[in-house]
């Protein structure tokens, strides 16, 4: 099901911060919570909260802390909330260390929207991924740590998959269907599960059907014309 993922910006340039809140609100199922200024700031907004942000977006150069540090405190206390750098830094020692500190993507300023929307993207579809799941094979961890052997046969099909089928969405979607592969299920409720369009939906049960993994079965209603339920094989 879909959900709205609140973000909050960590920005001390007011333009900058209003561009990545115009950028934010931009894409599907995001929202801004808030706008913050300094380390003080931000860690009084996280202290104070009710409502947690899932996502914050930080910058590196914040007037009243030096380097890192409101990073590393951020990631000690709120183990729950997920991070992208969106910064100037550039240097190679401040890069590695918030990737060793767990964040999700590293955006260099000027941000370029559509840079900026597929990390997002990115982001809502590994928290379905992960969502849809209880445990998960060695193939779909390396889906989600983008770490792929392109000698092996799945690898590759995921390497030449057609445009508009993202490799995540589809395992997260072959997942589902699994769980309702004795009823099937239509492009509506999956839509539905997966927070995309019934247009969306439908691209990708029909291009299941083309690999014949999924077969279609006519469901009549009381009226109108029959709906096409997908079956998992």
């Amino acid at each position: 099901m879909s959900k709205d993922f609140q973000v909050l910006i960590v920005e001390d340039d007011f333009r900058i911060a209003e561009i990545n809140r115009q950028f934010v609100e931009k894409i599907d199922d995001f929202t801004v919570l808030d706008i913050v200024k300094t380390g003080k700031e931000t860690l009084d907004y996280l202290r104070s909260s009710k409502n947690l942000p899932n996502l914050i977006l930080l910058d590196v150069y914040i007037p009243d802390i030096e380097g890192l540090d409101l990073f590393w405190k951020i990631r000690k206390n709120y183990h729950d909330i997920d991070m992208i750098m969106v910064t100037a830094a550039k240097e190679v020692s401040t890069i590695e260390e918030t990737l060793r500190g767990g964040i999700f993507d590293y955006i260099i300023k000027p941000v370029d929207f559509n840079r900026f929307e597929q990390t997002l993207n990115n982001y809502k579809k590994r928290h379905h991924f992960l969502t849809s799941k209880k445990e998960m094979e060695q193939a779909e961890i390396d889906l989600i740590t983008g770490v792929k052997d392109l000698s092996s046969a799945k690898s590759m099909s995921h390497a030449i998959l057609p445009k508009g089928i993202d490799s995540i969405t589809l395992e997260e979607i072959k997942n589902i269907m699994k769980q309702h592969n004795h009823n099937g299920i239509t492009a509506v409720e999956l839509s539905k599960k997966i927070g995309t369009s019934r247009s969306t939906a439908r691209r990708y049960l029909e291009y299941l059907v083309s690999l014949q993994v999924v077969k279609v079965k006519l469901k009549y209603g009381d009226v109108g014309r029959p709906e096409r339920q997908y079956v998992y094989l």
